[in-house]
C-alpha cells in the first residue's frame, strides 16, 4: 500500500528492547470533495500514525512539514483505555520512505530576512 502527506511533527526514535530501534511519526493527508448537489468544497485531512522499524537514522531526516511517499502496510492495535473502553488505533507500518519534498527551514528564512532588512536600512541611511 502507498500513502502521500507531509509529516505533523518531528520523529521521535524509542528504543523497543536492547537492540531495537523503532522511528515513530505522524503523517497528514489533505483531501477535498464536493458532496452531490453542492457548490461547495468539503476539505478533509487525515492524520495516520506511522513507524518505522529498519533504520533509525531516517529520523533525522523526517522533520515538520517534510513531504513523504510511504510504503507498507497498516495494522491495527486494540486495547481498554483506563474508563474500561475498548480502543483501535491504527498504524502504518513503512517499509519504504521517499522524501518528495523537505521541510522548509523556518531558522534560514529568518537569518535572510534579517539581512535583507539590515541592507534596506543601510540604503535608507546613505546621504544622497
Amino acid at each position: 500500500m502507498e500513502i502521500t502527506g507531509r509529516v505533523t511533527g518531528d520523529a521521535v526514535v524509542q528504543q523497543v528492547n536492547s537492540n531495537k530501534q523503532v522511528v515513530n511519526f505522524s503523517i497528514a493527508i489533505n483531501d477535498n470533495y464536493k458532496p452531490k448537489g453542492s457548490l461547495e468544497v468539503k476539505e478533509v485531512t487525515t492524520y495516520i500514525n506511522c513507524s518505522y522499524w529498519l533504520n533509525a537514522k531516517t529520523a533525522q531526516w523526517l522533520k515538520k512539514g517534510t513531504l513523504v511517499q510511504l510504503f507498507g502496510r497498516i495494522g491495527i492495535n486494540v486495547y481498554n483505555n483506563s474508563e474500561g473502553v475498548a480502543v483501535g488505533t491504527l498504524t502504518f507500518h513503512t517499509n519504504n520512505i521517499k522524501i518528495l519534498a523537505f521541510a522548509k527551514k523556518t531558522e534560514t528564512v529568518t537569518k535572510s530576512s534579517a539581512v535583507t532588512e539590515k541592507k534596506s536600512k543601510k540604503a535608507q541611511d546613505l546621504p544622497f
